[in-house]
């Protein structure tokens, strides 16, 4: 296929997978979106509890790009505390099935993959 070909089939601009990686591709949004499932709502404060390892500032980015990006709802609730709750939208709940077989795929071949990179490094040397 000539390049220009490819150029016009998968736009760097506009390829939707590689859109969709890169939002993925970060180290928080997945397991958020699957606790969030597992819950149903979730309070910000609950999250930090069941993912203990994630910062206050990087849960907060996480879930105001999932926000931006329709996966998952924030309701605001007018009381004194605040009181704010998460769950997933429509569009969350169907990326849910292609997350869990991710899920299943990376438990199936991790070791594999782990082999494959120390074989690699060793033979860089």
């Amino acid at each position: 296929m000539k390049e220009e070909d490819n150029a016009t089939k998968y736009p760097i601009a506009i390829c939707p997978i590689r859109n969709v990686v890169a939002r993925f591709g970060d180290k928080w949004s997945l397991l958020v979106l699957l606790v969030i499932e597992g819950e149903g709502t979730v309070r910000f404060n609950e999250l930090r509890r069941i993912i203990p390892d994630i910062s206050t500032r990087v849960l907060s980015s996480t879930l105001k790009t999932l926000e931006a990006d329709g996966l998952i709802n924030r309701k605001v609730y007018a009381q004194v505390p605040p009181k704010v709750e998460y769950t997933l939208t429509e569009t969350g709940k169907s990326l849910i099935p292609i997350i869990n077989q991710l899920t299943q795929w990376a438990q199936t071949n991790m070791e594999n993959v782990i082999r494959h990179r120390e074989d690699y490094a060793s033979a860089q040397g």
